[in-house]
């Protein structure tokens, strides 16, 4: 499995990779990649956000901004990369979607900054928008953690047993029990 996480702080995650889980997970093949928008972005100066054109307070990540790391990534088509945009507004994130997202073998994880994205990146380049929780948090990064620590301990290696990740709280092993 290869999980790209397209952000504005990638030294954010540094102690992220610390964690045994994940470094289980990366010992055993998986790759857990970071991409700054700053280093693909097509405006000057490292820019990579504008007012909303619908209005309102703040700033937005730019599409363009997006979709030129997106295309320094994987090129014009994309390829077979599930491209999520997280955000307070999409799916919610659970145990299910956690195992759905883990039988992938490569996931994009979009990180917003400011007031979120521009709605054509959820719209046009993302293949879906998922939460972590209705409420607002200062970017994507924290739940770009949630979802890869999740993920990641569903993939085999990742913890020191195996029976560990069936015999979870929210597993079906224990639905029922106290």
């Amino acid at each position: 499995m290869v999980i790209d996480v397209f952000t504005l702080f990638p030294e954010h995650f540094e102690w992220f990779l610390h964690q045994r889980h994940v470094s289980n997970a990366l010992a055993g093949g998986t790759e857990l990649r970071f991409l700054n928008y700053r280093e693909t972005t097509p405006l000057g100066a490292g820019q990579v956000d504008d007012s909303p054109y619908g209005g309102g307070a703040g700033m937005v990540m730019r599409v363009d901004v997006v979709d030129a790391a997106l295309e320094a990534a994987y090129g014009s088509n994309g390829g077979t990369v599930r491209k999520i945009a997280l955000a307070p507004s999409g799916r919610l994130f659970d145990e299910a979607l956690a195992l759905e997202l883990a039988a992938e073998p490569h996931l994009a994880l979009l990180c917003g900054r400011y007031e979120g994205f521009d709605e054509r990146v959820v719209e046009h380049l993302a293949d879906e928008s998922i939460s972590i929780g209705r409420y607002v948090l200062a970017g994507g990064e924290l739940p770009a953690m949630v979802v890869c620590d999740s993920v990641l301990r569903k993939l085999p290696g990742a913890l020191g047993d195996a029976a560990s990740a069936i015999e979870e709280s929210y597993s079906a092993a224990l639905e029922g029990a106290p």
